[in-house]
């Protein structure tokens, strides 16, 4: 059975171990360096408290999947702009598991008075992140073309938003 629940300290490395193939193996992030546990604790801690919110989908005790909500940009201006991330484990993608971590994390973010708009950074090539995004009202805000590079390869992101 699966469990959406706020993220605990013991789903560090499960949530890194995520994100490093994601890094290594895939274009939903362009980090091109996977990265330490240290690196990613202070990630972790933002995201401990208040409207940085960052939720696990647990299954059979393990953390395969997160969503996290996170500063979209450092200037005061932005502070009621909220930057969604949702990864899901490569062998449990398929399962709808990042259909329920986005509507749990939506959920939260239209419970807060401190947050207005949500967007999302997605790669281009991603079609099935940004129909996901879209099912759930996200507009499309434009594309970026070939800004990132990464696995030899110039790509595009597109950029979503909602306001909750």
């Amino acid at each position: 059975m699966l469990t959406i629940r706020k993220a605990r300290q013991e789903d560090l490395p499960s949530l890194l171990a995520i994100y490093n193939y994601e890094i290594e193996h895939g274009t939903a992030t362009f980090d091109l360096n996977p990265k330490t546990l240290e690196e990613r604790q202070k990630w972790f801690d933002l995201h401990s408290g208040g409207k940085y919110l960052l939720l696990v989908a647990e299954e059979d005790g393990e953390a395969v999947g997160y969503a996290s909500l996170s500063p979209y940009r450092e200037w005061e201006a932005y502070a009621q702009t909220v930057e969604l991330s949702i990864y899901v484990d490569a062998a449990h993608r398929g399962k709808g598991i990042g259909d329920q971590l986005m509507q749990a994390i939506l959920d939260y973010a239209r419970q807060r008075e401190d947050i207005y708009t949500v967007v999302s950074v997605i790669t281009g090539d991603n079609e099935k992140s940004i129909r996901m995004h879209k099912k759930y009202g996200f507009e499309d805000c434009g594309r970026l073309r070939k800004v990132g590079v990464k696995f030899g390869r110039r790509l595009d992101v597109v950029n979503l938003q909602l306001f909750v």
